[in-house]
């Protein structure tokens, strides 16, 4: 059998990720390979450094993106920092809590569960109470963005508890980076990482991450070798280090690290708080349009991620039969539920390139002729212009 070049349809990815890659980012990728010690590669690796201290607004000289996606970047936080025998206190309020709880397991640690309701944000009592009963904790953890709800959690408030009780604070940042207002030095944070696919508009692939002076002394520290070879941030430091003398260490996505450079240069263009805003507005344009539709969200207001918007599906409508029709007839993709969730909402991300007004126009109106066919229980012809009265009024 003969198999020919893959060209792929084009979609409007409106799901919980990838987000749409922009133009000058596809064409950053197409440029030459070149080799990963390379001199001009290595000023730009250091270009890469700056731009995500920019991004995390932080000052730590451990920032950099791993090489590989954003899972990669939890399992970097927790196999340099948590050993045998430590206790980790792990919020969970959907299915990336779960994760970073088998992080801590598969470390030899043990994880001190926080549970919250999935949609609800993670409670600060709670962590107090599971603080005050567990002294001997040595960090807490806990997803900012909850990519399977859509609900977005005080981080500021949860590292100041932490650090209240003395413990290092391990962040999942994957969606909300350049989305929404982060923080790292200001908040407390000492282990963060997300994804380039999301708000940063790139491709999959990498995973920054950073890591405060104190988490830094706590790898130095470790009383064994750091599971993980590829990971293990004292040899991969060697790579990345500060200067022109790198030690060899992996083979570094090269292309893949220009596509992040330009995402970076353009964040940079467009201004960090400039994003959060952009990613804000057509948030709210999108609520107006779902309200008027008779569609609910899952979030209480006041805990919404802007960028990750669950809505529950209208009773009596298959998930699957909506995505499919979306996807098939107007090339947009939205996302299913998760675990619990999985067939009672859909994840419609705003996330990037994506967070425009033509996708929400498009979304808003794709799915009410979808569902109208459907003979789903909605207010039909009112979610456009209700979206377009926020995006007029918030000069978008």
């Amino acid at each position: 059998m003969t198999i020919n070049s893959f060209n792929p349809t084009p979609r409007i990815l409106m799901g919980p990720g990838p987000s749409d890659v922009h133009p000058r980012i596809l064409q950053a990728m197409a440029r030459p390979t070149i080799g990963h010690l390379d001199p001009q590669f290595i000023i730009m690796m250091d270009e890469i450094k700056q731009l995500l201290q920019e991004t995390f607004i932080t000052q730590n000289q451990l920032t950099i993106p791993v090489s590989a996606p954003g899972s990669s970047g939890m399992e970097t936080c927790f196999v340099n920092l948590v050993e045998p025998g430590d206790k980790i206190i792990v919020c969970q309020n959907g299915v990336f809590g779960g994760r970073m709880k088998e992080n801590v397991e598969r470390c030899g640690g043990t994880a001190i569960m926080v549970e919250d309701e999935w949609g609800q944000a993670v409670d600060p009592q709670k962590l107090e109470d599971a603080l005050k009963a567990n002294p001997d904790a040595k960090a807490v953890a806990f997803v900012q963005a909850e990519t399977s709800t859509g609900a977005l959690s005080d981080a500021e408030t949860l590292c100041r508890i932490a650090h209240e009780y003395d413990c290092l604070t391990i962040v999942d940042a994957v969606t909300s980076l350049g989305g929404s207002p982060l923080k790292v030095d200001e908040w407390g944070i000492d282990a963060v990482y997300s994804g380039t696919q999301k708000c940063l508009s790139c491709t999959p692939g990498l995973s920054p991450v950073s890591f405060s002076e104190r988490a830094q002394e706590s790898i130095k520290n470790v009383k064994q070798r750091v599971q993980s070879w590829f990971l293990d941030m004292n040899l991969v430091m060697g790579y990345w280090g500060a200067g022109t003398k790198r030690a060899y260490h992996h083979t570094a996505p090269v292309n893949a690290l220009y596509a992040l450079h330009e995402s970076l240069v353009m964040l940079q263009e467009e201004g960090l708080e400039n994003s959060w805003k952009r990613h804000s507005d057509y948030h709210q344009a999108l609520k107006a349009g779902f309200e008027a539709m008779g569609i609910s969200f899952v979030v209480p207001a006041g805990s919404r991620l802007p960028q990750l918007n669950a809505v529950n599906i209208p009773e009596g409508i298959d998930d699957a039969t909506v995505r499919s029709a979306l996807l098939n007839r107007y090339n947009l993709e939205i996302g299913a539920g998760l675990g619990a969730l999985a067939g009672k909402v859909w994840r419609i991300g705003l996330m990037g390139n994506s967070a425009s007004a033509s996708n929400v126009l498009l979304c808003l109106g794709a799915l009410e002729a979808v569902l109208s066919e459907l003979n789903a229980p909605i207010q039909q012809g009112v979610a456009i212009s209700a979206a377009q009265k926020v995006m007029i009024a918030k000069g978008r």
